[in-house]
């Protein structure tokens, strides 16, 4: 079968590979959608931690943002799951530690990440294998693409559970990628007013586009209380900024992750009683995000900039935009 792999540094290829059997729990799934996601780039261009850390290397398949249709299950797995649309998590758990009995399978230890860590093949191909256990049926509702956005989409639904936001509230969310635009759009479902910072008038215009009415520049951001701050940005300055702006009393939520260490000063969230949240993984969000797209309390879909051939790919990573592309920040590959 076809698969995307990185093979060294800022090259990767679409190869033949042999196709997966299901192991022992496991289900192989026919691929219909897969997304590129920021953690993919950083692999291409080497930043990613992982490569320094032993937990990743090239040559490795790439792809944690998927959908498809489950074509074959291995030994212990009910063969009801043949035919069903499914979407799966990326965090898979060794589910005999404590940590995974206590329901926290996404940060084991030993966990492998799809597409990700410890060399587990990810999606970005024609077939993919992931243990039963990490399945989520996808409603009739729930379209290709958008199935396809959950994981992004689960990501954004913990990191706005974090900010523990109620109606009326006013949110801030730092950065205009996937993730903060994903965040920007629960929060306002859950009825705050939400505010966005974008460094670029050409990414506030998409985020307008989206509804999200208030969009600032830092030069521009008016001085209003924030009851709750998401940092969802790749600067290393902005989560101490977050803590600058939020409310005493009030949360701070950090999914996004900078190329270098960002620090804050704890002095400011004592004396201020704030409650900072660090939000991971998509993993005890999927449900709910599966749920909220299925509803269509949010569409998911305008965010994808462009879908295009598993060929098509390596130029992507490598920073190429195809032509026709939208003014959305994702691309997805349809298999």
């Amino acid at each position: 079968m076809r698969a995307l792999v990185i093979t060294a540094l800022r090259r990767a290829e679409v190869c033949e590979v042999p196709e997966p059997e299901p192991a022992p729990g496991e289900v192989v799934v026919d691929v219909r959608r897969a997304g590129i996601c920021g953690t993919d780039l950083e692999f291409f261009t080497g930043e990613m931690a992982y490569l320094h850390t032993g937990h990743a290397a090239y040559p490795m398949r790439i792809g944690h943002e998927w959908m498809g249709v489950v074509s074959a299950v291995g030994a212990d797995v009910d063969p009801a799951w043949v035919g069903r649309r499914v979407t799966g998590d990326t965090m898979l758990g060794c589910r005999t530690c404590r940590r995974c009995a206590h329901g926290l399978q996404h940060v084991c230890e030993r966990r492998l990440e799809l597409g990700i860590r410890g060399g587990k093949a990810g999606a970005l191909a024609e077939k993919v294998a992931t243990p039963a256990s990490s399945l989520h049926a996808l409603a009739d509702s729930v379209d290709d693409a958008t199935g396809a956005m959950v994981e992004p989409g689960g990501n954004a639904f913990r990191a706005v559970q974090g900010a523990a936001l109620r109606p009326g509230d006013r949110c801030l969310v730092l950065g205009p990628g996937t993730i903060g635009l994903l965040s920007a759009m629960f929060a306002r479902a859950a009825g705050a007013e939400v505010h966005l910072l974008t460094r670029h008038e050409g990414a506030a215009a998409f985020a307008r586009s989206l509804g999200i009415d208030d969009v600032w520049t830092q030069d521009r951001l008016p001085e209003l209380p924030w009851d709750a701050v998401i940092d969802a940005s790749n600067a290393s300055q902005l989560p101490a900024k977050a803590l600058e702006l939020v409310e005493p009393g009030k949360r701070v939520v950090y999914i996004g992750l900078a190329g270098t260490p960002s620090r804050i000063d704890t002095r400011d969230l004592a004396l201020k009683d704030v409650t900072a949240v660090g939000v991971l993984s998509a993993s005890p969000g999927l449900a709910g995000t599966i749920d909220a797209f299925a509803a269509g309390v949010v569409d998911p879909r305008p965010l994808v900039a462009a879908t295009v051939t598993l060929e098509e790919l390596p130029a992507i990573l490598a920073g190429e935009r195809p032509a026709g592309a939208g003014p959305g920040p994702k691309f997805h590959a349809v298999l």
